[in-house]
């Protein structure tokens, strides 16, 4: 190897664990602000509930703002992905501040939404901004795109093993090549220290004891992924059921959040369920302990859809923990199992059926409760993943592979039968 190929390798090599360090200090940076102001005001909706009266108005300033100042990254998470399959233009940075703006008052006033959307966005804005910095091809475009849904998730987690592969497998590892991997990891552990430096605390969850391995267990464990993969196809459809509907019944998109920040209200307000509002974290850990009402995972479907639906902003990760842990814990009356071990499967087994991503739904499962119960998170995340239809949360994510191949046969197999 000549002197010239060297001084190439190391400055590549140079450029790219800059690229990772920064994207990594600024997304983790902006997710800490993100979580301090996201714990912020949602104190402020506890401590103030009659705010959730003013919801239509909060979604008027999310419509108004998306339809005056966002017309182009109002795709959201979307717009990553199909940026990562066929790029065309940087992203434009403005995403990071209207997504921010538009989560943090949609949590201020009760709307039911999560935050890992606002993260992976702010993060994939941010990372695409080095496409021009450092004279970039398109595929260097996909690597950083890679990045900065890393560096998003990692950070807004507290779980960069999880984030690292999440970048990758939701793009399905699709044109991805070693250095992708590695750089995917170098950002995600960045963006993690990152929010560490900044002293911001993640929510812990523990399953304190963990069933014996045999063949009830994991019967039950199956069970418990079919079901959590049904829900996962509930929650993708229903959001995007109520996308279409606001969509194709209120021309104009303003109105949309406004008039479902009316229903919202009234159901949250009037009727007291202000427990569906927000993020729902004090129910997700309540129901480590607890046994959940059949119902909760139901109504956090429908409430997120609609919000979501709506026009409102932020993510699904969270509801969907919200949703898994509920459905494990209600459980837990029927499946004679400790009810945080089931809350625990449901918690990351409905988030691996609708994201299409068992493998980083398992690591993530590991890093939240221990290797101990990693066999039993893989088997559920595995079932959901199979059992939630082709269709998830994001409309422009591609599924590939034994998914791909398996909804494809059953296909077949019904315009044969017709």
């Amino acid at each position: 190897m000549t002197s010239h190929n060297l001084k190439v390798i190391f400055l590549t090599t140079f450029k790219w664990i800059l690229i990772c360090t920064l994207i990594g200090i600024l997304s983790g940076s902006a997710s800490a602000f993100f979580l301090v102001s996201l714990e912020w005001v949602t104190q402020f909706r506890i401590h103030h509930d009659w705010i959730i009266w003013l919801l239509p108005f909060g979604g008027l300033i999310v419509g108004f703002t998306y339809y005056y100042f966002g017309e182009s990254v109002v795709k959201g998470n979307n717009l990553l992905l199909e940026e990562y399959e066929k790029p065309q233009k940087v992203i434009p940075l403005k995403m990071a501040p209207l997504v921010l703006l538009g989560t943090l008052t949609t949590h201020l006033f009760g709307g039911s939404a999560g935050r890992e959307g606002t993260a992976v966005q702010m993060g994939g804005a941010i990372a695409d901004q080095f496409t021009k910095l450092f004279n970039l091809d398109n595929s260097e475009r996909k690597i950083l795109i890679i990045l900065g849904i890393s560096a998003g998730f990692a950070s807004v987690f507290g779980t960069p093993l999880a984030g690292a592969i999440f970048a990758l497998e939701v793009v399905y590892f699709s044109k991805i090549n070693f250095k992708s991997i590695i750089l995917s990891f170098l950002v995600a552990y960045a963006a993690y220290f990152t929010v560490e430096f900044w002293h911001i605390k993640h929510t812990h969850y523990s399953i304190p004891f963990i069933p014996e391995f045999n063949l009830s267990t994991l019967l039950y464990t199956i069970l418990i992924g079919i079901l959590s993969g049904i829900a996962a196809l509930l929650f993708s459809r229903t959001t995007h059921l109520w996308g279409s509907l606001f969509s194709k019944n209120i021309k104009y998109p303003p109105l949309r959040p406004f008039i479902g920040g009316i229903f919202l209200a009234i159901a949250f307000a009037g009727f007291g369920l202000t427990k569906f509002s927000g993020l729902g974290v004090p129910i997700i850990v309540d129901s480590f302990s607890n046994a959940s009402q059949w119902y909760d995972f139901l109504l956090k479907i429908l409430f997120t859809g609609f919000t979501l639906g709506a026009g409102f902003k932020g993510g699904e990760v969270t509801p969907l923990f919200f949703v898994g842990a509920t459905l494990g814990s209600a459980l837990s009356l029927v499946i004679p199992l400790p009810i945080a071990f089931l809350a625990g499967l449901g918690f990351v087994a409905v988030f691996s059926g609708a994201t299409h991503t068992p493998i980083a739904c398992t690591i993530m499962g590991i890093e939240l409760f221990g290797l101990q119960p990693g066999i039993f998170i893989a088997v559920a995340c595995t079932i959901a993943y199979f059992s939630s239809g082709s269709i998830g949360i994001y409309k422009s994510q591609i599924v590939k592979g034994a998914k791909y191949k398996l909804y494809q046969k059953l296909k077949q197999r019904e315009l044969e039968q017709l």
